[in-house]
């Protein structure tokens, strides 16, 4: 599967904090490129583009994905744009960076990958697996992987642990109570506008 290899700071000086894409920030505040310190007029449309790259990057998903996350929201009953962050959020890479066993999600993501987190008992190695309440995530035991996720975890602020996740340190084992709320997304989007943008392409 493909995903962003490139600079990462580029994309947070563009589209502002990514806390899922990198934990560094930029010295300069503009955007990227020749015209990044002259005032634009944005159009409606680049709002929404914007939005809806931000959701890309942090979450580390391409389009197709998003756009099947879109809708699998829509065929749940409630708010669209709430149910969309609540399926990127229980993913399992982003699960492993939330208990703050990963620095960033790209790092959790290869956590996952290399099969270093298990989901009740189980060695699971699939990034995009939805996490559901009552499930067990915790780090494989093994001396390579404790050692590694003992390693990410001196990172500071990576203590903030949302309230539907618990974690315990001495076992490196967490546990999903339920489904994460609208307050604790640390991303600052408005889903509302990924909404309408993917209402003129889906």
């Amino acid at each position: 599967m493909s995903r962003y290899r490139g600079p990462r700071l580029k994309i947070t000086r563009r589209l502002g904090d990514l806390p899922g894409l990198t934990r560094k920030s930029a010295r300069r505040s503009y955007p990227p490129g020749q015209h990044g310190q002259a005032r634009r007029k944005r159009s409606e449309y680049a709002v929404r583009l914007e939005e809806k790259q931000k959701l890309r990057y942090n979450y580390g998903v391409t389009e197709r994905q998003l756009i099947r996350y879109v809708k699998k929201a829509r065929r749940v009953q409630g708010s669209t744009g709430q149910v969309l962050l609540q399926l990127l959020e229980m993913r399992l890479d982003n699960t492993a960076f939330r208990l703050g066993l990963a620095p960033t999600i790209p790092a959790a993501r290869q956590l996952v990958n290399h099969g270093h987190v298990t989901v009740n008992g189980k060695v699971l190695d699939i990034p995009s697996y939805q996490c559901r309440p009552g499930d067990v995530v915790s780090v494989r035991d093994r001396d390579a992987s404790r050692k590694l996720v003992a390693a990410n975890m001196e990172y500071p602020g990576l203590s903030n642990i949302p309230s539907h996740l618990e974690f315990d340190k001495n076992k490196l084992e967490g546990k999903v109570n339920g489904v994460i709320e609208r307050e604790w997304v640390a991303l600052n989007i408005n889903e509302l506008l990924v909404v309408e943008y993917y209402s003129r392409k889906v």
